[in-house]
């Protein structure tokens, strides 16, 4: 039985897992920016809205408008809070589609090594049988001659 046949299907099917493993990483890559995305969204408009809240009570602000923009950032801070969280539940969703990557990844290597050592001894086994095969044509032809000269 030739044993480079399943081992080339093992290979086949351990690209094919390499493959899925690389698309997911990407996509959990471009999830992890979109929320990352986010979050500095709400970052920057918390900010601005900080500024304009400082500006108004500068200028002077009835006390239910100071509330009201008192909550609101509140309510800014519970969001970025909340898009902290994702952006850290995508960081762990990437590092966990990064490993299943390199794991595939290593897999499909072992079997690269394997089937490299086979072709080897493939080589190997046919150099010799060539080299045994040239050794007993010179062994035969040497014979005839002396053969043929006696």
């Amino acid at each position: 039985m030739n044993s480079t046949l399943p081992l080339k299907l093992l290979i086949e099917l351990a690209q094919k897992d390499v493959d899925e493993a690389a698309r997911l990483l990407g996509e959990r890559q471009t999830q992890r920016a979109e929320v990352e995305r986010q979050l500095e969204a709400l970052r920057q408009y918390r900010h601005e809205y900080r500024t304009r809240m400082q500006t108004a009570t500068v200028q002077g602000m009835a006390g239910c408008d100071w509330r009201n923009f008192q909550q609101f950032i509140d309510t800014l801070d519970t969001a970025i809070g909340q898009q902290a969280m994702l952006l850290q539940q995508a960081e762990e969703r990437l590092t966990a589609a990064r490993r299943e990557w390199q794991a595939q990844q290593r897999r499909l290597n072992s079997f690269g090594t394997l089937a490299s050592r086979e072709a080897a001894r493939t080589a190997v086994r046919v150099a010799r049988r060539e080299q045994k095969e040239n050794d007993e044509y010179a062994a035969r032809s040497l014979r005839r001659r002396a053969e043929s000269s006696i």
